[in-house]
């Protein structure tokens, strides 16, 4: 499994929350509820300790399997809950899952994710774009860096929040 290693100034785990809260503008009870859905209970100290910023005192990084959860609940709350189906909150996330788990979540195909890159003022192919969605074990397999998520999180952010100035 190829794994991204995470260096300062790179998106993280945090800021994924924070982006995917503020863009579907959700309050606390709605995240509590999220992580639920997931079958993670998370005391909302412990959430409201991921939202805050690396410099804040109280500031806590949020481990994969626990960001896992919360796609896992934002699915759950978008697409509903399936018989039968059961998720695996992944221990280990990277950049090309958490993408996957928001096109999931959304229930988007590809010309929507390319409109969220369009948005950002980002060019990109169909063929790059489906080389994110492929198997890492393929040669067409391509590792989306977190400039191509943070990109796409600000699309999202613009296509579900346009009125509200881009972060």
């Amino acid at each position: 499994m190829l794994l991204l290693i995470k260096t300062k100034g790179s998106m993280n785990n945090n800021d994924v929350l924070r982006r995917v809260r503020y863009t579907f503008d959700m309050n606390d009870d709605t995240v509590e509820s999220l992580f639920k859905y997931a079958g993670v209970n998370v005391p909302r100290s412990t959430f409201l300790r991921y939202m805050k910023r690396e410099k804040d005192k109280e500031f806590k990084i949020m481990p994969d399997k626990m960001l896992a959860a919360f796609l896992n609940g934002f699915i759950v709350s978008r697409r509903g809950k399936k018989d039968g189906v059961e998720f695996v909150n992944e221990a280990t996330l990277t950049n090309n899952i958490i993408l996957r788990k928001l096109k999931i979540a959304l229930n988007i195909r590809e010309d929507a994710i390319l409109e969220f890159y369009d948005l950002a003022d980002v060019r990109l192919s169909r063929h790059e774009l489906s080389a994110f969605f492929r198997h890492p074990d393929k040669p067409q397999y391509r590792p989306c860096q977190d400039q191509f998520l943070r990109n796409f999180l600000q699309g999202m952010q613009r296509k579900y929040r346009p009125t509200l100035p881009p972060s």
